[in-house]
């Protein structure tokens, strides 16, 4: 697969402007994150509850947005060159217009789902393409803002969440460390 023809395809969609940025940070940072489920293309669903234990990015993107185009470049490439990892990426598009099929092609290029929708949670900063909420193992929101990751950026905020243990592995450990009862 072809980096590159994730770009030229996501590029191939309505072109129009860059990303609204700079939006507040939510104050759900450094707090447990509510119960969502997300929507996905292919008419399923993930629920917070599926995820538990593993670094979740939910990224709201718009088809328009170039910036939103040049992240999932990011994504893709992080996912490649980390492979098996416990992280899992969903692309939820904020139009609620847009033909699912229209991405089906796009869908078939990526290593992560895109989603269609966000329920439970608005997980997205109103007005603001891309933005993105990242939960760690502990399902603790680690970080939300508007603005696209770029490689570099994207690779500090998550490379060291996935170094963090699972809480069952951190529940086991502590567990073991307790002195035997006579």
């Amino acid at each position: 697969m072809n980096v590159g023809k994730i770009c030229g395809l996501a590029a191939t969609m309505v072109l129009v402007a860059g990303a609204a940025r700079a939006a507040p940070a939510p104050d759900e940072v450094g707090k447990l994150a509510k119960p969502y489920a997300i929507n996905l293309l292919n008419k399923t669903a993930v629920t917070s509850a599926d995820l538990k234990g593993k670094v979740v990015v939910i990224n709201r993107w718009a088809t328009w947005c170039t910036p939103c185009k040049a992240e999932m470049v990011t994504f893709e490439t992080y996912l490649r060159t980390h492979p098996g990892t416990d992280l899992k990426i969903y692309a939820v598009t904020t139009e609620l217009s847009f033909p699912a099929r229209k991405l089906e092609p796009l869908q078939q290029k990526l290593s992560y789902a895109l989603g269609t929708s966000v329920s439970g949670r608005d997980y997205g900063i109103k007005g603001a393409v891309p933005t993105s909420y990242v939960i760690d193992r502990a399902g603790v929101v680690r970080f939300a803002a508007a603005g696209a990751f770029n490689d570099e950026s994207f690779d500090a905020l998550i490379t060291p969440l996935l170094k963090e243990p699972a809480p069952a592995a951190i529940a086991q450990t502590a567990a073991s460390l307790q002195p035997a009862k006579p």
